[in-house]
């Protein structure tokens, strides 16, 4: 199974940003991606943000995930993203 989560970006440079997921930061690349500024939020999967989602959704899908039992916040940082 394939898992995107959603991050924030927090700095550009080019086509790499820094992204917080859960407060974990992680590098990562915004080719696949197109009019992405700080404060957007998008989907990541395998460090490649592959689709710009809302404030709310990220926060819709993260309370989600969490209420399936998938991810809790201690998990976040580990994710292999």
């Amino acid at each position: 199974m394939c898992l995107s989560v959603p991050a924030e970006i927090i700095s550009i440079d080019g086509q790499m940003a820094q992204a917080s997921v859960g407060g974990a930061v992680r590098e990562i690349s915004l080719q696949l991606v197109e009019n992405i500024i700080l404060g957007d939020f998008v989907l990541l999967h395998t460090g490649f943000a592959i689709e710009k989602i809302s404030q709310e959704e990220a926060e819709e899908t993260l309370r989600l995930l969490r209420e399936l039992g998938e991810i809790n916040e201690t998990d976040l940082p580990k994710l292999e993203i």
